[in-house]
């Protein structure tokens, strides 16, 4: 019997993490060439700043990038600040809005914020593309438009599509996956990640290496995460997201209500814990458990473990939490609409997401349904002064209001 290759055999192992959960690896030959060169590989990862807030859909290829950190490589964290001026048309039917250089920079802060609440900071080389693209535009940009063809930016799916609905397409957006394949030259990246609406435009950097003599990065894509409904892809527009800034106790709640198909998909994605034995717990307990990780990742064990008893005490044992908050209704209060009163007190973000909720039944005093968003004070006519009710919005929130 041949003697076993530590080496090929720790390349095999890491070969499985860094699969776990992935759509496409090209290839993944190559990928165990360079994990054999003995030095950390420089992984990339591109994200433009378009919104403020992350939410668990963007961890997933932070997640995977995370595993690269973890297993001793480096990871190249660059914020789109150029291209989020052009605006990335993979998967999208119309042009995205163009931001100001004032929106994208605080997005950026944002982004960076939160992306190391996932990625070791001090492991990660940070960078922003206006470093270089300025000067590929204006210096190399001819040069390299010369060895694309229009056949093959058109063939992409997302493009056929508009062409097809005669949805504007405009030449910046053409040339998007240029500007994306030249960070991947600058950086010298080893390996670039992304979502697999990104597979093309990861190609695109594979190629544009080869055109200046450098190895060719390794190309990996992870799925993009359903949302809470089961049914589309994450997105605050859909309302089915999980923030990654969301309270614990919202957090908690959020991945508590995922169907037991959904969370299988979210272990595999958002965690690197074992599948195998995750699938002999109970789905309840299994779901507290995922449910406790990411409130871990995002606040803390402790966080963690209050989220966890705030559940079980509001929920799995229909009981009223003892620590919540305590508000003191004003006299004007009684001639202000419930609706307005939510938002007021932080209980939605909106007047229009708080008149949703008292539509769909999911505001209650004291067990009792509010059933229209009216003013307050004809609720309270029959309350006594100098008493309190229990107000619980939506599944997860609940105040004790004096009045």
């Amino acid at each position: 019997m041949d003697p076993i290759d530590p080496l090929a055999e720790k390349i095999e192992r890491q070969i499985k993490l860094l699969k776990r959960g992935c759509v496409s690896l090209v290839s993944e030959g190559e990928l165990k060439k360079k994990l054999s060169l003995g030095r950390p590989l420089r992984v990339k990862l591109g994200v433009d700043p378009t919104s403020p807030d992350l939410h668990l859909g963007h961890s997933v290829v932070l997640t995977k990038l995370r595993a690269f950190q973890d297993l001793g490589h480096t990871a190249v964290l660059i914020i789109g600040d150029y291209t989020a001026m052009v605006g990335d048309p993979s998967g999208r039917d119309s042009t995205r809005p163009q931001l100001s250089a004032e929106a994208i920079e605080k997005n950026a802060r944002t982004y960076q914020d939160q992306a190391f609440k996932i990625l070791d900071k001090g492991k990660t080389e940070l960078r922003r593309n206006s470093e270089w693209l300025k000067n590929f535009v204006s210096e190399k940009l001819l040069d390299t438009l010369k060895r694309h063809t229009v056949q093959q930016i058109l063939a992409r799916e997302d493009f056929k599509l508009r062409l097809k609905d005669n949805s504007p397409l405009t030449m910046l957006e053409i040339l998007y996956p240029l500007l994306q394949g030249y960070d991947s030259i600058a950086v010298k990246a080893d390996v670039e990640l992304g979502g697999n609406d990104q597979l093309t435009n990861l190609l695109t950097g594979r190629k544009m290496q080869q055109d200046v003599g450098l190895d060719q990065q390794i190309v990996l894509t992870v799925p993009l995460l359903v949302g809470l409904d089961g049914v589309k892809k994450m997105s605050k527009s859909y309302g089915n997201a999980v923030s990654v800034t969301d309270e614990p106790n919202d957090m908690f709640g959020k991945t508590m209500s995922i169907s037991d198909d959904l969370m299988h998909m979210y272990y595999e994605l958002l965690t690197d814990e074992d599948l195998v034995e995750f699938k002999k717990k109970h789905p309840m307990e299994a779901k507290k458990i995922l449910a406790s990780l990411l409130v871990e990742r995002f606040h803390g064990t402790a966080a963690a473990a209050a989220a966890r008893k705030f559940f079980e005490s509001a929920f799995s044992k229909k009981e009223i939490p003892d620590d919540i908050a305590e508000i003191e209704m004003s006299p004007d209060a009684r001639t202000t609409f419930w609706s307005s009163y939510l938002v007021a007190i932080g209980a939605t973000p909106s007047r229009k997401e708080a008149q949703r909720h008292i539509q769909n039944k999911a505001v209650s005093i004291d067990g009792e349904k509010l059933e229209k968003d009216d003013l307050i004070g004809k609720f309270l006519q029959a309350r006594e002064k100098n008493s309190s009710l229990t107000l619980k919005v939506g599944k997860h929130k609940f105040f004790k209001i004096k009045i």
